[in-house]
């Protein structure tokens, strides 16, 4: 009865050891198929990529200058060591161990955390769907500069409207006592509609413009891309477009042209989209610090308010600017991790 029973759990044993070899060659079979990062370089430049974005961009600064300018480091970075790179090692090792995407990845550890990869995967959709929108903006903008005068610069365009100020010509107008006369030529920039002058004396534009002047490039924003002129609220969805559509249309084709071919496609665009970047924020960081004043700017926007601490909104904030930054919880970071060869010293 004892040999039986031995036997029994040898056999048993033996067949458990078959079918864990049998998934384990189907497993780097499929792997093979998805195929893996050509160099350690390839997922590092993705992975740099994936910080660059609107949420590094545009809403860290707007965070720091609301929520006390330096103070905001304080909670900003213990979110980085208590909860930023804690998920983000453990994402991307999911991915690295499994070989497999968010959805597949997170069911590997259990059926119930299928949700999971499944939410991750909503979040990444709604994301695209807005991301995509401000590509074809920036697009937008990018065929305009190659106007020898860049429209946005100018108020006379047809979409300009008669409140439309250059910054040379208002600060003109306000160094001109209200009770003495200028002549057209001190009027340069101004739309051909407000250079009219009565008896050579300076008018009065408060009833034509009641809200104020408007720079050139907000009207161009406002009413030559937006269009909301053309709209009587949110209600009215209004008319299509064509030139933003089309340039919607260049941003999605671009976005597979990158992506066509998996991995291998990807691996090599990123040593020209990662760097880029940074190349275009450098070059603004040394225009902003050469501006006049820029100092005492610099010094406004990073002076610690230390009192704004004490408001748990900050450390909301500093939270959830983790997530955006970071990329996290939406399984981008593990489907990036699911490329890279399975004994990938990837925190190193």
């Amino acid at each position: 009865m004892k040999d039986y029973v031995e036997n029994d759990t040898m056999e048993f044993g033996e067949e458990e050891k078959k079918v864990e070899e049998e998934r384990d060659e189907k497993r780097r079979e499929k792997m093979a198929e998805r195929g893996n990062w050509s160099g350690k370089l390839d997922f590092f430049l993705a992975l740099c990529g994936s910080s660059v974005g609107l949420g590094n961009v545009w809403r860290f600064p707007y965070l720091c200058y609301k929520h006390g300018g330096g103070a905001f480091l304080i909670p900003y970075f213990l979110s980085v060591f208590c909860a930023g790179i804690p998920l983000l090692v453990i994402e991307i090792g999911l991915g690295q161990f499994t070989g497999q995407g968010p959805v597949t990845a997170w069911g590997m550890i259990s059926p119930l955390f299928k949700g999971i990869g499944c939410a991750g995967l909503v979040i990444q959709v709604f994301l695209d769907t807005y991301y995509v929108v401000i590509m074809a903006w920036g697009l937008y903008y990018l065929l305009f500069s190659f106007n020898a005068v860049l429209p946005y610069s100018t108020c006379s365009n047809d979409w300009n409207t008669p409140c439309c100020f250059v910054q040379a010509a208002k600060e003109k107008v306000i160094d001109v006592d209200t009770n003495g006369s200028m002549t057209r030529d001190t009027m340069t920039g101004i739309n051909g509609t407000m250079a009219t002058m009565m008896s050579g004396s300076f008018f009065n534009m408060s009833e034509e413009c009641p809200n104020g002047t408007t720079s050139p490039t907000v009207e161009f924003w406002n009413r030559k891309v937006l269009q909301i002129h053309l709209s009587e609220g949110i209600h009215d969805v209004g008319a299509v477009s064509w030139q933003l559509f089309l340039c919607l249309i260049l941003a999605w084709f671009l976005i597979y042209l990158c992506i066509c071919k998996g991995v291998k496609s990807s691996g090599k665009v990123v040593y020209v989209t990662v760097p880029f970047p940074y190349i275009l924020l450098t070059i603004l960081l040394v225009r902003a610090v050469t501006l006049p004043n820029a100092v005492d700017g610099i010094i406004f926007y990073l002076k610690p308010d230390t009192s704004k601490l004490r408001d748990s909104q900050v450390w909301l904030d500093a939270a959830t600017q983790i997530f955006y930054s970071n990329t996290l919880g939406q399984g981008f970071l593990v489907a990036l991790g699911s490329y890279n060869k399975r004994n990938h010293n990837f925190v190193r």
